[in-house]
């Protein structure tokens, strides 16, 4: 059974298109008004990265610190909510909590990275709190972080694999015993991962059959060019996360595959 995170907008099950961090030509990445303008382009998935502050209050970006990206400094772990409410991606836009973009955009699908161990809390509680379950997918590189959170919220939600769980079946797929391999990535959803690590090529037929084999979907991120897109998707992959939402569409577009 296809979880409801997985349909798209239209509630078919086809190849899915996520903004990664929203979209904007800009720079203004992880910005509320990125995220509108990833919506208004007309997709349902937003993918994310999560970070809380010093007084609990958590917040969608990616970086542990404001340096890169807006014109403020600071580890955001050690920093208020009001201290950081002063801050501006690319001296326009503020930084938004996860309260702010849930209430401004209820139709999207959020997939969530869970960046360090002081954010598992506050966004398992963030999860119940709107009661989002269904509209949500947990990720993180740590399969132990992303476990605490799903251990914490009273309702499944959709959830990928980490980095070791990711290496094994890369590593051991082709080897390995379909029934033990399900028992390992019980909790597993769906595969997000680069095209390759290095040198190891991850998104191969192969991986994209033995997945599917056991029921879970691949994404595969980030992808910006338009040539790569189109061999992704002759591949079977059932996601591509890009910083081009708009180039996606087009080749979705061509496709027939965007709705």
């Amino acid at each position: 059974m296809t979880l409801p995170y997985f349909l798209r907008k239209d509630g078919s099950v086809g190849p899915l298109a996520f903004a990664h961090r929203g979209f904007s030509l800009d720079g203004m990445e992880n910005s509320m008004a990125a995220f509108k303008a990833a919506v208004e382009l007309g997709t349902v998935h937003l993918e994310t990265d999560v970070h809380t502050t010093s007084d609990g209050v958590l917040l969608v970006f990616h970086d542990s610190s404001l340096d890169r990206v807006t014109d403020a400094a600071g580890r955001i772990a050690e920093l208020t909510a009001d201290q950081v409410s002063a801050a501006r991606i690319g001296g326009v836009e503020p930084v938004p909590t996860f309260d702010e973009l849930v209430a401004a955009l209820p139709d999207a699908r959020l997939n969530l990275d869970v960046k360090d161990w002081n954010s598992v809390g506050s966004m398992a509680a963030a999860i119940e709190r709107h009661a989002i379950h269904r509209r949500v997918l947990v990720t993180s590189f740590s399969d132990r972080r992303r476990r605490a959170v799903l251990a914490r919220l009273s309702q499944r939600v959709a959830s990928s694999a980490g980095s070791t769980l990711t290496a094994l079946f890369v590593l051991l797929g082709p080897v390995l015993p379909a029934p033990l391999a399900r028992r390992l990535l019980a909790d597993v959803d769906v595969f997000q991962v680069p095209v390759r690590y290095g040198r190891l090529p991850v998104v191969t037929s192969g991986f994209v059959r033995r997945a599917h084999r056991l029921g879970l979907q691949v994404h595969v991120w980030t992808i910006n060019e338009a040539a790569e897109m189109e061999r992704l998707l002759d591949l079977g992959v059932d996601g591509i996360v890009s910083d081009r939402l708009d180039l996606l569409k087009e080749v979705l577009v061509r496709r027939g595959d965007w709705v």
